[in-house]
């Protein structure tokens, strides 16, 4: 469906709504008529811009969630090119799961469309671009001669996404950053060798 500039920012507003509605105090159970009210849009306008309803709104949210996971962690995650800028990724990633604590409004969104493939591509797709920005990093820290040469950067990478992943499990049912803090300090040292 091609929309116009409007079209494009009335359907940029309720995935915003949304996102922020499922950001607050994790709403459990969250309808369309719930969207709609935040929104302030009409159940038209709802089904226009999402013909296929909740799943489809969801979707769009989640992905629009996800990317701001990667952009929270920006600029660092995209300039992995020395200790400092190791540390400062390291710093942003805990801070925003801190601010964040034990709601996740991705997991929210990605336990009311369940298994789909869509939530599944959405998944996917974060975790590759994160783990993607991540090994780029150790293979320039390689290249610079600061990581030795014989580590797997694709490997330590996927370590660097579960751990995370991990660490933010923890937190969702402690509140504590802890662990995901354990994690990261762990595998920065192992960078280091």
């Amino acid at each position: 469906m091609a929309l116009t500039t409007k079209g494009r920012a009335t359907r940029q507003r309720i995935i915003e709504g949304a996102a922020a509605y499922l950001r607050s105090d994790e709403p459990a159970g969250v309808t369309l008529d719930d969207i709609r009210a935040i929104t302030g849009t009409s159940k038209s306008q709802i089904f226009h811009y999402f013909p296929d309803g909740k799943e489809e709104l969801f979707l769009a949210v989640a992905r629009h969630e996800a990317g701001r996971v990667l952009d929270d962690q920006q600029p660092h995650l995209g300039a992995l090119t020395s200790w400092a800028a190791w540390e400062r990724w390291r710093d942003s990633v805990v801070a925003r799961y801190r601010a964040q604590g034990r709601h996740c409004p991705l997991g929210t969104l990605m336990g009311q469309v369940g298994g789909t493939p869509g939530a599944q591509e959405v998944i996917a797709t974060l975790l590759n671009q994160w783990q993607s920005h991540v090994r780029k990093g150790i293979a320039e820290m390689q290249a610079a001669g600061l990581v030795r040469e014989g580590l797997d950067p694709d490997r330590v990478s996927a370590a660097f996404i579960a751990g995370v992943q991990g660490g933010v499990l923890v937190l969702l049912n402690t509140g504590s950053v802890t662990h995901l803090e354990a994690v990261l300090d762990t595998l920065l040292e192992h960078l280091r060798g």
